[in-house]
C-alpha cells in the first residue's frame, strides 16, 4: 500500500510540473492575443495543476497507516481531495461562463496569428500524452485522484478543440464565436465537475459498490458454505470493504468454519481488485429433517 502511494505522488509531481507549462503558455499568449477563449482554456489548465497539488495533499495523508483514531485508515482523505478538484473546476466554469457574457456585454475582436494555432495544437498533444498516461496509471494503482485528475485534464483536450474552432471562427470575421466558445467550454467543465463529485459521493456516503446477489452467487461456489445474506459493500475504488453473514453446517468445527470463511475472503478479493478487505459473520445452518411438516396427528 505504501509503495502504491508514492507512485500515485510521483505520477502527480510529473503531471503538475506539465499542466503547469500548458498554462502559462496559453494565458500568456491569449492576453497578448486579447483571445477570450484561448485565456478561459489557459486557466482551466492551470487549475489542472492546483488539482494536481490538491491530489498530492489527499495522496500524503491517504498514505497513513490506521491509527486510534481512523482504525480503517485514511482512504477516505483521497476521495475528499477528488471532490476539491471538482469543486475547483465549477469555480473555473463560473468564472469562463461569467467572462464570456461580459465580452458580449462590450464586444471585440481578439489578434489571431499562426502562433495561436500553434500554441493551442502544441499544448493539447501534451495534454492527450497527459491524460493517458495518468489514466492508465490510475487504473494500475486504483487511485481516485488520478482517474479524477485524469478527467480533469481529459476536459482541457476538449475545451483546446473548442478553442480551435474559436480561433478559425475569429480568422473568418466571426469574432462572436470566442465567447460562444467560451460558453461551450463552462458547461464542458461542469460536466465534468459533476462526474468526479458523482463518484466520490459514493465513497462518502457509503453506498453500495457491488451488487448483493453478485456476491452471494460468487460466494456459494465456495464448498462448505450453505447460504449467505446481510451482505454489505462500500468503500472507493481500490479500498472496497465487503461484511456477510455466512451458513455453515451446524455441526462443523470452528477450525473449519473459519477456514471456509478464508476462503470466501480469497475468493472476494480475486474476483473484484478493488476489494481490500472482507469481514465473515459465522452462523449455524439448521436444516428441516425431511418430511418433518408432513405427518399430522389424528
Amino acid at each position: 500500500m505504501l509503495q502504491k502511494f508514492k507512485k500515485v505522488q510521483q505520477v502527480l509531481i510529473y503531471v503538475l510540473f506539465l499542466n503547469l507549462a500548458v498554462a502559462f503558455a496559453k494565458i500568456i499568449y491569449g492576453t497578448l492575443t486579447s483571445t477570450l477563449s484561448m485565456i478561459a482554456d489557459g486557466y482551466h489548465s492551470l487549475f489542472d495543476g492546483i488539482s494536481n497539488i490538491i491530489g498530492l495533499a489527499g495522496s500524503f495523508i491517504g498514505d497513513r497507516p490506521p491509527d486510534i483514531e481512523h482504525p480503517y485508515g485514511h482512504r477516505k482523505y483521497e476521495t475528499v481531495a477528488s471532490i476539491f478538484i471538482a469543486l475547483l473546476l465549477i469555480f473555473v466554469g463560473v468564472e469562463i461562463f461569467r467572462s464570456a457574457l461580459n465580452r458580449f456585454l462590450a464586444p471585440s475582436a481578439p489578434e489571431v496569428t499562426a502562433i495561436s494555432f500553434l500554441v493551442i495544437l502544441g499544448t493539447m498533444c501534451i495534454n492527450y500524452l497527459v491524460t493517458r498516461y495518468e489514466y492508465k496509471q490510475g487504473e494500475s494503482l486504483r487511485s481516485q485522484v488520478l482517474i479524477a485528475d485524469s478527467m480533469h485534464t481529459k476536459s482541457d483536450i476538449y475545451v483546446s478543440l473548442s478553442v480551435i474552432v474559436s480561433l478559425a471562427a475569429i480568422k473568418l470575421g466571426f469574432p462572436l464565436m470566442d465567447p460562444l466558445i467560451a460558453v461551450l467550454i463552462s458547461f464542458l467543465i461542469f460536466r465534468a465537475g459533476y462526474k468526479i463529485i458523482k463518484e466520490g459521493s459514493r465513497a462518502l456516503l457509503d453506498m453500495s459498490r457491488i451488487e448483493e446477489k453478485e456476491i452471494c452467487d460468487l460466494v456459494m461456489e465456495v464448498e462448505g458454505v450453505k447460504g449467505c445474506h446481510k451482505i454489505r459493500t462500500r468503500g472507493s475504488m481500490g479500498d472496497i470493504k465487503v461484511d456477510m453473514h455466512l451458513l455453515v453446517q451446524s455441526d462443523m468445527s470452528l477450525e473449519e468454519a473459519h477456514f471456509i470463511a478464508h476462503r470466501v475472503s480469497k475468493k472476494l478479493k480475486g474476483e473484484y481488485k478493488d476489494v481490500s478487505d472482507v469481514i465473515v459473520h459465522l452462523e449455524p445452518s439448521f436444516q428441516q429433517p425431511q418430511g418433518s411438516n408432513s405427518k399430522k396427528t389424528s
